[in-house]
């Protein structure tokens, strides 16, 4: 499957520089490995406390 990167990259809200920006099914899986969720789905000014929790995830959405 080709990797649509460019297109992903309209719809990602990550702030953090790192080499995965763009490529989903790399995001998601760093991010499930550390037991986090990826930037984007926080909302933006959450998204900027680059804290990935579940916890936190949850916190926002109350």
């Amino acid at each position: 499957m080709e990797c649509k990167q460019k297109n992903n990259l309209k719809y990602c809200n990550c702030t953090y520089d790192c080499n995965k920006k763009g490529i989903c099914c790399e995001c998601i899986r760093y991010h499930r490995e550390k037991k986090q969720l990826p930037a984007c789905y926080f909302d933006n000014k959450t998204e900027k406390s680059y804290d990935r929790s579940f916890e936190k995830f949850l916190e926002a959405r109350k």
